[in-house]
């Protein structure tokens, strides 16, 4: 099977917070280099790359979906987001980021008729390579 498709992971630096624009930059230059369907981009993240989806997703017209993992928002921005597949996803026990984080923007995606999906995994861990652990 073959399947084509381009995955691009940007590095947050330690200390700094993710700037939309420099990710939006980033995908633009992608965009113009490469054969991407500009339909068919999806976009994730775990844990501050959680916070950096909710984030660059406020302009939902880029994205096809959106997979935030362990990661927060703003709840104010739900209303931008309400037309954009999301599918969300979180530890129980994250000492990381609160579970609350994903579940104040699921319930504020709910509440104004968005399209998300919340998955929780109450057995998975945290480790220090910033993975996610099954049992």
């Amino acid at each position: 099977m073959r399947c084509e498709f381009i995955v691009i992971s940007p590095q947050c630096p330690p200390g700094e917070s993710w700037s939309v624009q420099i990710l939006s930059n980033r995908l633009d230059e992608a965009i113009t280099q490469y054969p991407i369907d500009p339909n068919r981009i999806y976009l994730t993240g775990l844990s501050m790359g959680g916070y950096g989806t909710w984030h660059l997703a406020a302009a939902p017209q880029r994205f096809a979906a959106i997979a935030p993992v362990c990661g927060g928002g703003n709840p104010l921005q739900s209303e931008n987001l309400k037309t954009l597949a999301v599918w969300a996803f979180h530890r129980a026990r994250d000492h990381v980021v609160p579970l609350s984080a994903s579940e104040k923007m699921v319930a504020a995606l709910k509440a104004c008729g968005g399209n998300v999906r919340f998955t929780v995994y109450p057995e998975a861990v945290y480790t220090p390579k910033s993975t996610l652990t099954l049992p």
